[in-house]
């Protein structure tokens, strides 16, 4: 199928676990669900720095937990992957400096409160949430299937019986052509990077140049016929149609992958928070997720605005949804709430009527949002990678705390993508 001239494209891209950035997600979010887990009221603001055989966890607590920096450090980078010390950067080997030191009186002034429901926010800011129609978990195409390839990708490395070079370091793009009217047609480009070991070396005359050559076909030939199959075949029949021959398919463009994560590049939380959304969609008020309890509203405001837009689309009020709220420093109600349907609205009235609707249906109050989707809880690390939004809501019972005096808590995942508001909003709407 040709390119429709009238028709335009749209690229999102997806980074791995094993991304350096995603690796300092993932331990900020990991140490923040230790101290959630042990002590529900805990303030934390965690950043982590990865570079080559070093890791640095600064930021601000204030918290009656104790938690084992360590050893919580160690078993997150061994469960991505980075456990062999050719990686150059080992779990067991890696240093660990903590720079974590109590957090601000002053900031802690302006969110705590006599009254819980009352509670300020954590910082001035706006948040945004999005919603359309254009998959299963309204999340946008391009987006959803840059996650898909690797998290498959991921799922065969750690299987170790096909593409057994694979290491955790990479990367995805990809590019959906769209009709004038915004429906998703067919995918047009898909790349992939993914950092690998050197699994053929010169010998018996072969120049460096050629061995890296014979690599490049090998990885080619499985992304094709081994990642891109086991991927389609996860899909409903209208996406698995948009595949064709016509496809672009880039493998490891610089030709050679095999220095990689913290060692090839230093990682530092939040700075993939446009993976972590909506792929460049919907908009975003630039702050970062992880490492964040829920009294900042970069995150729990974010999380809620997804909620509504999730719940106004799959109610039928518009196809596409996009949230904006905004707060001042220590003051519990939002100065600000809108509704953005992007003239995609079901309902015969303006974003503005639909946004003060909104109002009545959903609590913005930080306090509020913490209690409806029961963010003070330790369900944080999993959100760390392949995106916080589209996810699937579940029930699991995770671990924490010193090897000799671990604690179990039975948590509710990814609460923020429940279309549990469904029937509220079609009775204020009418529909």
């Amino acid at each position: 199928m040709k390119e429709n001239s009238r028709n335009y494209l749209f690229t999102s891209e997806s980074v791995s676990e094993g991304h350096p950035d995603k690796v300092s997600d993932q331990i900020s979010d990991a140490v923040l669900d230790e101290f959630l887990a042990q002590d529900p009221s805990s303030k934390v603001a965690c950043e982590t720095l990865v570079t080559t055989g070093q890791v640095v966890v600064a930021g601000e607590v204030k918290s009656e937990a104790y938690v084992d920096l360590m050893s919580t450090v160690r078993r997150v980078i061994d469960r991505i992957g980075y456990n062999r010390s050719e990686l150059k950067f080992d779990a067991q080997a890696c240093g660990v400096l903590s720079a974590l030191h109590e957090q601000s009186a002053d900031i802690n002034r302006g969110v705590e409160r006599a009254n819980a429901d009352e509670q300020g926010a954590g910082d001035q800011g706006m948040m945004f949430g999005y919603a359309c129609d254009e998959t299963a978990n309204y999340m946008p195409l391009a987006l959803d299937l840059s996650h898909l390839l690797l998290r498959e990708l991921a799922a065969i490395r750690r299987e170790g019986s096909e593409m057994t070079y694979l290491r955790p370091d990479a990367k995805s793009q990809v590019t959906i052509e769209y009709t004038p009217e915004h429906e998703p047609v067919r995918v047009h480009t898909i790349v992939i990077s993914t950092q690998h070991d050197e699994f053929i070396e010169p010998a018996d005359g072969m120049t460096q140049e050629e061995a890296d050559e014979r690599m490049l076909a090998v990885i080619k030939k499985d992304v094709k016929e081994i990642l891109l199959p086991r991927v389609i075949a996860q899909l409903p029949e209208k996406v698995r149609d948009m595949f064709d021959a016509d496809m672009v398919l880039h493998v490891n463009p610089t030709g050679k992958f095999v220095i990689g994560g913290p060692h090839g590049d230093t990682g530092l939380t939040g700075r993939k928070i446009v993976v972590d959304t909506y792929g460049g969609r919907g908009a975003h008020g630039g702050g970062a997720f992880s490492g964040k309890d829920p009294s900042k509203v970069d995150r729990s405001a974010a999380y809620a605005a997804r909620h509504i837009a999730k719940n106004l689309v799959a109610a039928g009020v518009a196809r596409e949804a996009l949230v904006q709220v905004a707060y001042a420093i220590g003051v519990a109600e939002p100065v600000s709430l809108y509704v953005n349907t992007r003239g995609s609205a079901k309902v015969n009235l303006t974003d503005g009527e639909i946004s003060e609707r909104v109002k009545k249906i959903f609590d913005m109050r930080p306090s509020a949002i913490e209690k409806r989707l029961k963010l003070r809880a330790p369900i944080y690390e999993e959100t760390a990678a392949y995106g916080h939004m589209g996810r699937v809501p579940e029930i699991k019972t995770k671990e924490f705390g010193p090897s000799n005096a671990r604690i179990k808590r039975e948590v509710e995942l990814f609460t923020w993508e429940k279309t549990d508001m469904i029937d509220k909003v079609k009775e204020e709407f009418g529909i």
